[in-house]
């Protein structure tokens, strides 16, 4: 009985690696290209058209795209295939270590830094008091966010209150940190100028306060 259970843990760990491995690598097919998108086959399924910006259930996201070729990326490793042309696409492995970084306050002590969601580049602002990461509708929409396909809520601002959507991101990347699967908001209009850097990306943290530095620390 104990060798029974011992192989039954055996057998339950492969499945579990390989599931995993499965998630994060993609058979693709091109069928056709146009500017901006890609008919494509992914793991042998049935052809389906994607914009560029839009991932498939299966983490496959499209990068770029013209009548010649198109990139796609899965799990941070790109390709660029031609139509007709075909790839098994393999995650990348993720990096050792947690990743930090430093900030440093302006005149103002308010920590603004560069960073990217889904890859995209945009300019963030710490915000501690704000519970989620939270985006502009403009920026969403240059990061590929289907923001519209979320939850709608409300929330209460400086100006009263605005409708906004729960989404999750499928990545933020602030110097050398980058977390995946993050919890974020998204308010329409011109009401936020700037992303904030909410509390679903700072929890994730070690944050250290020196004077005018604050130094992020990736916990998990």
């Amino acid at each position: 009985m104990g060798l029974d259970l011992v192989l039954r843990h055996i057998v339950a760990a492969l499945l579990f690696f390989l599931a995993t491995a499965a998630a994060h690598a993609a058979d693709i097919n091109v069928v056709a290209l146009t500017a901006g998108k890609a008919v494509v086959v992914v793991n042998g399924g049935k052809p389906r058209t994607l914009t560029v910006g839009q991932t498939t259930p299966e983490g496959v996201k499209l990068i770029a795209a013209d009548s010649a070729t198109a990139t796609f990326e899965v799990g941070g490793k790109r390709q660029t295939l031609a139509a007709g042309q075909g790839a098994a696409i393999a995650a990348s492995p993720p990096p050792r270590g947690g990743g930090s970084v430093t900030l440093t306050a302006d005149s103002r002590g308010h920590f603004f830094t560069m960073g990217a969601v889904n890859g995209v580049s945009m300019r963030f602002m710490v915000d501690t008091g704000a519970t989620a990461v939270a985006l502009s509708s403009a920026d969403a929409r240059r990061a590929g966010v289907n923001y519209l396909s979320g939850i709608r809520a409300f929330t209460h601002t400086a100006n009263g209150v605005v409708p906004v959507y729960r989404v999750k991101l499928d990545s933020i990347t602030i110097g050398d940190i980058t977390l995946t699967s993050v919890d974020a908001v998204v308010i329409e209009g011109e009401r936020l100028p700037v992303a904030l850097l909410g509390m679903s990306f700072l929890n994730r943290m070690e944050m250290k306060r020196d004077g005018q530095t604050m130094t992020l620390i990736k916990r998990f």
